[in-house]
């Protein structure tokens, strides 16, 4: 009797294990990783996994920002363009002469007027997060062109383009702050009262209004975060290119939000963690990495990005499915 409760034990512990999200996507990665390794040596090697994470850090700023929207039950699709257009406006401050320093301080300050902008169309007009951020994006966009006349802009701040390449404890700038925000902001959604609010307000409305909580007013903090993690990616990109380049983001919120959505955010909100989103990056990353290094065309590498959000969607699908169940 004891070995047949010890067997059911054993096989309910068992099934717990794989149906962890997060021990799921580990071992997803790691297949990703060791088929790579197994097709070019040199593929897991320091220098590279060095070129992972700093390939990665624009891409998952952004993806902060999108992980707490989503949960909330919004998205912001003018992420990238947000970064782009306050990459560009950081170095034409500094080519005007401007110090480097207070020039951050500048774009970083003015960025919250596009999270209020996103807010403000969401909020008090009414109209549905995708299509408000997606009009912010073209207005972005546009911006970031008109500033620098669609041209890119060189910076010969070399104290400001070192942020870009410069290693603390052999880890590249971007990346190392990009994995400290998960932690920071990771910490904030699943341990304070304003992260359990996030969910809150994503998976019942109703719920949270009774509890006493503003919909609008978290869904506006979160909007204005985005758009400054934004300017925040932007101000990095630059300084890893030794210029502002207004198309230079572009198509990289997708990407942001199929690392959140691989990495168990649900799409209809309420669900998932910055844990999940950070391994559904590597994932991405990784992947991309990989066919980069196996010199597969960049025209093939956009659909199997765009396969991977699929089968993200399909996996999110898949797993509300099951919960319903």
């Amino acid at each position: 009797m004891r070995n047949g409760e010890q067997t059911r034990s054993n096989r309910a512990a068992g099934a717990m294990v794989f149906q962890s999200n997060a021990v799921m996507l580990l071992l997803v990665l790691a297949v990703v990783i060791a088929f790579f390794s197994i097709t070019n040596k040199n593929y897991f090697s320091y220098t590279n996994i060095t070129n992972i994470l700093l390939g990665a850090s624009t891409v998952g700023l952004l993806a902060i920002g999108e992980t707490y929207l989503i949960i909330a039950g919004h998205i912001d699709l003018s992420s990238a363009h947000t970064a782009a257009l306050f990459g560009v406006w950081t170095a034409i401050l500094i080519n005007s002469g401007m110090p480097w320093g207070f020039a951050i301080l500048v774009v970083i300050a003015v960025s919250p007027l596009v999270g209020f902008a996103n807010a403000g169309l969401v909020n008090i007009f009414g109209l549905q997060p995708f299509i408000a951020t997606l009009a912010i994006a073209q207005v972005c966009q546009g911006v970031g062109f008109l500033i620098c006349n669609g041209k890119s802009i060189p910076i010969n701040e070399k104290t400001f383009v070192m942020i870009g390449s410069m290693k603390l404890l052999g880890i590249s700038f971007p990346a190392l702050l990009m994995i400290i925000l998960f932690f920071v902001y990771g910490f904030i959604l699943s341990k304070t009262v304003f992260g359990r609010s996030v969910y809150m307000i994503g998976g019942n409305q109703t719920a949270a209004h009774l509890a006493g909580l503003n919909p609008k007013r978290i869904s506006t903090i979160l909007y204005v975060m985005s758009a400054m993690i934004a300017a925040v990616a932007g101000v990095l990109m630059t300084a890893k290119m030794h210029s502002g380049q207004p198309a230079s983001a572009t198509g990289s919120e997708f990407d942001a939000i199929t690392a959140a959505i691989l990495g168990g955010v649900a799409f209809s909100g309420g669900k998932g963690n910055l844990l999940g989103c950070f391994i559904g990056l590597l994932i991405i990353e990784c992947f991309g990495n990989g066919l980069t290094v196996l010199n597969v065309s960049s025209f093939w590498q956009m659909v199997a990005k765009g396969l991977l959000l699929i089968a993200a969607l399909i996996f999110d699908y898949v797993r509300r499915k099951k919960l319903a169940v």
